[in-house]
């Protein structure tokens, strides 16, 4: 209860939007918790809607738990075709990743996508923020075991 009260002051002291409370609470939890978010929107009387209307327009928030690295593999048409869907195949088999799911140590979370936009340098994967092109299942394979 104690870290809801320092983030509410937190709000309360650098004024933030409803777009950086909703950043500020996934940075610090890595997702958003709907029970502390529904906290800090009655103790700052902001209307559920409204901060609710932005947390599911853009992907960049999570409700779910994630692990410490986000994973995100194309499986558009260009990386399917160079074999993206094998780089799949070893995260299942690999690392026991399904779409959508974190390792039980909250290290990886996999998100399967229909496209990066990067199809010049299929397959493509990401790790958060940085891209990984032209990978195959080896090359992003050893990309993950350098992050355990």
């Amino acid at each position: 209860m104690n870290e809801i009260k320092e983030i509410i002051e937190e709000i309360k002291i650098k004024k933030l939007s409803n777009l950086e409370i909703l950043q500020l609470i996934q940075e610090k939890y890595n997702y958003i918790s709907i029970d502390i978010l529904r906290k800090i929107c009655k103790e700052l009387e902001i209307p559920k809607s409204k901060i609710f209307g932005i947390l599911t327009f853009y992907s960049q928030f999570s409700t779910q738990e994630r692990g410490k690295y986000l994973i995100r593999v194309c499986d558009g048409t260009a990386c399917h075709v160079k074999g993206g869907n094998r780089i799949i195949d070893m995260l299942k088999r690999d690392f026991k990743l399904e779409d959508g799911k974190t390792t039980e140590d909250k290290k990886f979370t996999l998100q399967i996508v229909a496209c990066l936009g990067s199809c010049f340098i299929a397959p493509v994967c990401m790790v958060n923020s940085i891209y990984y092109g032209n990978m195959d299942e080896n090359k992003f394979k050893k990309v993950l075991e350098n992050l355990k």
